[in-house]
């Protein structure tokens, strides 16, 4: 618990920096963009499905319609799409925490292929999107208890928040994804962050996206964050095999 607070106090202290708030700028902007062209894009697909029903005014209410649907996607997507988002800004993010506080390791970092890194990216939003709508069902299901399906979709976002935000900086420095001969073994080296971590990082800046306004800094702040964890854990590891 102690890694994970002292990894999300460090992130938020980075928010100072002026690389990191160009990223948070431009994964704004872009967020934003992609729920505005979701709103433009419904408003046209519903304004012809109103009028083929003969209601009256249907240019109006097809923006009307195409507004709250868009501000409820806003409200219940923003955690996939900010993430997907952030992945194209990530390695900036985790350059800026690197070679502030981890030089030595910048030095050390692989450059991702524009593939690897799009194969990345696609994986995250594939595996966000398939865990909440595998998670949809039993969310409906606990309807009734108010809670339920709060409670059931901050573990699932807890846990790909957790993965997601660590994997960005620990691709950087993992023997090469192909390498498994340099590995001795059929998978890639584990992560040196633990499930258990993860998962609290994951649900803390879970929990920091259902607040309005703290919501727009959270992916920033749990990239950060994640960034930290994973080379104070490089350290105490090294630190306890060189004892």
């Amino acid at each position: 618990m102690s890694l994970v607070l002292n990894s999300l106090l460090l992130g938020i202290s980075q928010l100072k920096d002026p690389a990191v708030l160009r990223v948070l700028a431009k994964s704004f902007a872009l967020t934003v963009i992609v729920f505005a062209g979701l709103g433009v894009a419904l408003y046209f697909a519903l304004v012809p499905a109103f009028e083929y029903f003969g209601l009256s005014d249907s240019g109006l209410a097809g923006a009307t319609v195409a507004a709250l649907i868009a501000i409820l996607s806003f409200w219940f997507l923003f955690r996939v799409v900010a993430l997907a988002v952030l992945q194209f800004f990530a390695d900036e993010i985790v350059l800026a925490v690197e070679h502030k506080h981890y030089p030595d390791a910048a030095r050390q970092a692989r450059k991702l292929p524009f593939r690897e890194d799009l194969a990345n990216s696609l994986k995250g939003i594939g595996r966000a999107v398939g865990f909440n709508l595998a998670a949809l069902p039993v969310a409906i299901l606990l309807l009734f208890t108010a809670i339920g399906p709060a409670i059931v979709f901050l573990v699932v976002n807890a846990v790909l928040l957790g993965r997601e935000l660590t994997d960005m900086a620990w691709l950087r420095h993992r023997p090469e994804r192909f390498g498994s001969e340099q590995l001795g073994s059929g998978k890639a080296e584990a992560s040196p962050t633990g499930a258990g971590q993860r998962l609290i990082l994951g649900a803390c800046v879970a929990g920091m996206m259902l607040i309005p306004f703290v919501n727009l800094l959270a992916p920033v702040i749990g990239a950060a964050a994640g960034t930290h964890m994973v080379h104070i854990r490089r350290k105490q590891l090294d630190a306890a095999s060189n004892a």
